[in-house]
């Protein structure tokens, strides 16, 4: 039985997470299918450009990804403490990329709130905001709804496009988060689609081998920052509701 998002994700013990989402009935729906030799290569540049977006607007930063056929990989870091220090005009402005914003809310920025009631429930709205700017849901939930929402237009369909909840592996140490990382960027050379590293295109290993303003790179591949490893500066502790393997979620 799937647990609670609350139980596998326990930021006091580690910030890093393996993300994996896979296409319904691991179909190549971001790839060139084999039986009918549709061509939807091109969304992996969609979900790469939908990453990188996504990272500049939620307190998530991108240590590696790969984005495959079928599937794809994420190693992200949550920067919580980054959320914690954006002011409540920075939040509400981030906010405002995704979701409209709410009137109580503009009131509480223009300094128009009518009575303290106004301004607490103004303010409770701006934590919530802050909060889901560093959640893992909220992230992946912007990342796959937006991705199947384009495909099946473009497909002129309905119905799923993602195999169901998107998967998560909690990375406790560096080793962890350093072995992690390579096993994402060599997917294509086990899934044989390249044959090195240095053609190994939407993964997070290519944009580092490859300089970006070289005339040869590809233009419709833009430019993407992906994070360094941070470190881990924050004290381990062991939680009892919280569990390192790999769940469905």
């Amino acid at each position: 039985m799937t647990q609670s998002r609350s139980k596998q994700v326990s930021l006091q013990d580690t910030r890093y997470y393996h993300l994996i989402s896979r296409c319904v009935r691991r179909a190549y729906l971001c790839g060139v299918d084999p039986y009918n030799q549709q061509n939807y290569e091109h969304r992996r540049q969609w979900m790469v450009d939908r990453i990188r977006f996504l990272s500049s607007v939620f307190a998530i930063d991108i240590a590696a990804y790969v984005v495959m056929s079928n599937h794809y990989h994420l190693v992200v870091y949550v920067d919580e403490t980054e959320a914690t220090a954006w002011s409540d005009e920075e939040v509400c402005h981030r906010w405002s990329h995704l979701y409209h914003g709410h009137p109580l809310v503009d009131r509480l920025l223009s300094g128009s709130c009518s009575c303290e009631t106004e301004v607490t429930k103004a303010q409770e709205i701006v934590t919530k905001w802050r909060t889901r700017l560093a959640d893992l849901s909220w992230f992946m939930r912007n990342l796959n709804e937006y991705i199947a929402r384009k495909s099946n237009s473009e497909d002129n369909c309905k119905g799923r496009f993602w195999e169901g909840r998107f998967k998560s592996q909690a990375l406790l140490d560096e080793k962890a988060v350093l072995a992690c990382m390579a096993y994402v960027d060599l997917n294509p050379i086990r899934a044989k689609m390249a044959d090195s590293v240095n053609n190994a295109q939407f993964t997070s290993v290519f944009e580092r081998i490859h300089d970006k303003t070289s005339d040869e790179y590809n233009k419709n591949q833009l430019p993407f920052a992906v994070k360094p490893l941070l470190g881990f500066k924050e004290k381990r502790r062991t939680s009892k509701n919280f569990n390192s393997r790999q769940y469905s979620t």
